[in-house]
């Protein structure tokens, strides 16, 4: 991939808008790489994905920034504590147990109070400009948005269909899914007061799987492009990630940058 869509820019679109971060998994795949360092403490180039994640969304005018975690809960939070981050207010939400990325916006929901929200997974990045995310969202009038990227293998990844209108039609489990090109759900979402609300009150565990599938059409959109996509859940991308957190960094340095 070349240059970043967001290089040398710095918006203020995220300042009103609410962050949460899914981080209450268990962190099975990565393990044996780990241990028990959570994975939003783990090593990437001499810092912590967890530094590249917060200099990323503050880039993009983050302010307010709530994290559902559950595993190496006080880890984190003794991070924060160490690392305090002056420019950012962060929330921290911690399950009894692991309750799935539905379930923990449930959990999470009263400290949810900006309307639309982006809720991100804590364990993928997608070096995509977030400004231009929240523009798609706001023209659009959907209860959500969903950042997809474009792979040149779609196997490994659960799979989205959109129509022409760019209105997502199908979710395709990863057993389901073609090998080739495809379309996947990057794990980023702008989800409007009244869709968290639903998934509230639903108690079920899966945005992808017992969620978003139940949506009407049209509810959700898919914010699609080539972008770099990261899975720092897995050893083979977290080994990887080094150049392209490096990347970011860089064209988001500032005084953001945190060097912890």
């Amino acid at each position: 991939m070349g240059q970043s869509s967001q290089e040398g820019t710095r918006g203020q679109c995220l300042a009103d808008i609410d962050i949460f971060v899914l981080a209450g998994g268990m962190g099975t795949r990565i393990q044996a790489v780990l241990g028990d360092t959570p994975k939003l403490l783990a090593p990437v180039g001499g810092r912590t994905y967890l530094a590249y994640l917060l200099d990323w969304l503050a880039f993009f005018g983050a302010k307010r920034i709530v994290f559902g975690l559950g595993h190496g809960a006080e880890a984190i939070r003794a991070e924060f504590e160490e690392h305090p981050r002056t420019n950012l207010s962060i929330i921290t939400v911690v399950e009894l147990e692991p309750l799935g990325t539905g379930g923990a916006i449930g959990f999470s929901r009263d400290q949810l109070r900006s309307n639309p929200v982006l809720v991100l997974n804590g364990d993928t990045f997608v070096d995509a400009d977030l400004c231009e995310f929240v523009a798609f969202h706001r023209a659009g009038g959907s209860m959500g948005s969903m950042l997809c990227t474009q792979v040149a293998d779609g196997r490994p990844y659960g799979q989205v269909r959109i129509d022409t209108n760019g209105n997502i039609t199908e979710f395709v489990e990863k057993a389901g899914g073609s090998a080739g090109v495809a379309t996947i759900n990057a794990g980023i979402y702008l989800l409007s007061a009244p869709l968290l609300n639903m998934i509230a009150r639903t108690h079920k565990s899966s945005l992808e799987r017992d969620i978003f599938p139940t949506l009407k059409a049209g509810a959700l959109r898919a914010f699609t492009g080539a972008f770099e996509f990261i899975d720092i859940g897995t050893p083979d991308a977290l080994a990887r990630a080094t150049n392209t957190l490096k990347h970011v960094s860089s064209a988001v340095s500032g005084p953001v940058l945190n060097d912890h």
